[in-house]
């Protein structure tokens, strides 16, 4: 079990390239079970998640080539399995996202409940009602869900209670080839699900309305094959910006899309950034200021995204002032909070709500990481702490992003990694 050690008071400069968007290459990769031609897949980051992803499709039969530059063709004509067992889903949450593309191309699919961050209630019964409204009988069986259907699936109005960025995406890709038109009102307008719908539509779905709350899909016979690049992730590169701000450093992010993070850009603005746009990369500086402290409550997109809440507590620890954080996604999504405090930040936490007030400075400790952003906010608490930080359980962190201790490293960060001994884990 890997370890950070982190000594902090040295700001970041320099040039970082964003990675591919995880979040995106998720539910491509599971839409390529959608396709018996090869598709290849570009821009795909080196991560976990992905890692685990591959491995559950690879166990379904699909076969994957990797190529140069952070490429992989993906083949599902060798499917020989439309099973998903719990020892492998449950290493990622997106393992949910096989069950529409299994459904709507095989007729069935046998799926663990999936795993993933414990950041609070991920219900999937939305896609489950959805997917019963277009014909799937299903039941739930010893943490499975067995599904079948009688011919194709039926194209229908759906429209979600709540908002729900896997649900909009099972239920796209499982239209994709339902027969009619299907309907999805409420839906996700993330940038990753438009992302999904351009992957889809370059292989031949008839996919509308994708960015807005009602996306409109006509099902066809069949999807060809063809090559993608996967859009970069808007979530790392707001973290190296919020990074360069903790630090009071200098940043320029290449390979991102500037209007992914506008809400982040404006809150770094209100902080005290200066912020300079280009049309595909940002320069952020933040050099001998001090932060000023900013409210933010958390939004499905276009709003603040949560995936970003926990790394602007951090810069709130050390800024002028006092800010207030609501987090209205997920529930479970302060213990960050805690570890913190170990370090002296001064936050009062009441329900969904986290009132930090900006102290001198923060103090190297022991932390351990609980959830994936929760690990990116300890680290850079670490970056800015006098003294030494050690984040423990990293592992949740190489779930989200690509070789994070040597993008901070190349900036001038004083991050390492290192590897438990067996004595330390056992205690």
């Amino acid at each position: 079990m890997d370890k950070f050690i982190i000594r902090g008071g040295y700001p970041l400069q320099g040039d970082v390239r964003i990675s591919g968007a995880k979040n995106a290459a998720l539910p491509i990769l599971s839409a390529c079970l959608l396709s018996e031609q090869p598709v290849t897949l570009l821009n795909i980051p080196h991560l976990h998640d992905i890692t685990a992803m591959m491995e559950l499709l690879g166990s379904m039969g699909v076969e994957f080539t990797i190529g140069e530059r952070m490429s992989i063709e993906v083949n599902s004509r060798t499917i020989v399995d439309c099973y998903a067992p719990y020892a492998l889903a449950r290493k990622t949450r997106a393992s949910i996202l096989v069950l529409g593309p299994l459904l709507t191309r095989y007729g069935q699919a046998i799926v663990s409940f999936p795993g993933g961050c414990d950041i609070g209630s991920r219900p999937i019964n939305l896609h489950l009602q959805a997917l019963q409204a277009m014909g799937v009988h299903l039941t739930i069986e010893n943490g499975y869900i067995k599904a079948k259907i009688k011919g194709r699936l039926q194209g229908t109005n759906i429209l979600f209670d709540t908002i729900t960025v896997t649900g909009t995406e099972n239920v796209m890709m499982a239209a994709v080839l339902a027969k009619g038109k299907t309907i999805i009102k409420n839906a996700a307008r993330e940038p990753e699900v438009v992302d999904l719908a351009h992957f889809l539509n370059g292989i031949g779905a008839k996919i509308s309305g994708h960015g807005t709350d009602t996306i409109i899909i006509e099902g066809v016979t069949e999807l060809s094959g063809g090559s993608y690049k996967i859009l970069p992730d808007r979530i790392e590169a707001a973290t190296y910006l919020i990074a360069a701000a903790c630090t009071r450093g200098f940043i320029r992010l290449k390979n991102i899309q500037p209007d992914l993070i506008e809400a982040v850009l404006n809150k770094l603005r209100e902080a005290g950034a200066d912020i300079q746009i280009n049309p595909n990369s940002i320069e952020l500086d933040m050099r001998n200021r001090q932060a000023r402290a900013v409210d933010i409550c958390t939004a499905p997109y276009p709003a603040f995204p949560t995936d970003a809440q926990a790394q602007m507590i951090a810069l709130n620890t050390t800024a002028i002032g006092s800010g207030t954080i609501t987090e209205t996604i997920f529930v479970h999504r302060f213990r960050h909070v805690e570890e913190l405090k170990r370090m002296g930040a001064n936050i009062k936490l009441m329900a969904n709500v986290a009132i930090c007030t900006g102290v001198e400075k923060l103090t190297g400790a022991q932390v351990d990481a609980t959830d994936l952003r929760a690990s990116a906010s300890l680290v850079l608490a670490g970056l800015m702490a006098d003294g030494e930080t050690i984040v423990d359980k990293v592992y949740h962190l190489d779930r989200g992003y690509e070789c994070i201790e040597e993008k901070l490293a190349q900036l001038g960060g004083k991050i390492q990694r290192v590897l438990r001994l067996p004595e330390e884990i056992l205690g």
